[in-house]
Order: structure tokens, then sequence, then C-alpha cells
């Protein structure tokens, strides 16, 4: 249940940090608490993503995988940020990516501040 919970203020951390830099990745709410509330969901919907389709996206793409040498890993990223947006669309949050170069770019920010927080934040069970 720690790794979950690690996981997820890792994915939100990354997100808050694309979101910081990127003027195309917006996330809004009425206050400060419900935009803390909206990052919080929208980590466990990347999360989610990251967790159920992007495993399969991988498995398809190998190819793809072996004969860019991994480069294709940046659009994978971008895919599933820009499947994040749409399922907050729908479930009704306010996070919207624009654009796929906007995604690249945000999928190679969340990442490298991911990995980074992973690296200091504990990850025991």
């Amino acid at each position: 249940m720690k790794n979950f919970v690690v996981k997820t203020l890792a994915n939100a951390g990354a997100l808050a940090v694309a979101i910081w830099l990127l003027q195309d990745i917006t996330l809004t709410g009425d206050d400060t608490g419900r935009e803390v509330l909206t990052l919080i969901l929208v980590a466990l919907l990347f999360g989610l993503v990251n967790f159920v389709v992007k495993p399969v996206v991988k498995l398809l793409t190998l190819p793809l995988f072996i004969l860019t040498l991994g480069l294709i890993t940046l659009v994978v990223n971008a895919l599933m940020l820009m499947l994040t947006s749409w399922l907050a669309d729908v479930v009704d949050l306010n996070f919207h990516v624009d654009g796929f170069w906007t995604a690249v770019l945000g999928g190679l920010i969340i990442s490298v501040v991911s990995w980074a927080l992973n690296v200091v934040l504990p990850d025991e069970d």
C-alpha cells in the first residue's frame, strides 16, 4: 500500500512540474484545494493508464522499440499522456494536454521528474 501511495505522489509531483513548465498542459480548479484534489485524481488516472494500457502498447510496438533503440518510448509516453487527458475530460476533471508535441515534451518531463522522485522517495511495501 505504501508503494502505491509513493508512486501516486511521484506521479502527482511529476505532473505538477509538467503543468508548471508547459503552458499547453493545464489543470484548473476553483481554489487551491480543488486543484490539488484534481491533480491527485489525474495522477491516479495516469497511473492506471500506465499500468493497464502501456504494457499492451509496448508489446504491440515491440518491433519499433527494437528498430528505434527505444526512442519510440517518447511517442508511447506522449500517447499515454494524451489518453489521460482524454479520460480526464470524460470523467470531468479539469486537466488538458493541447497537442501531440506538447504531450511528447510533457511525457519527457514527467518521466525524468518521476524517476528522480522515485529515487528519492522510499519504495518499501
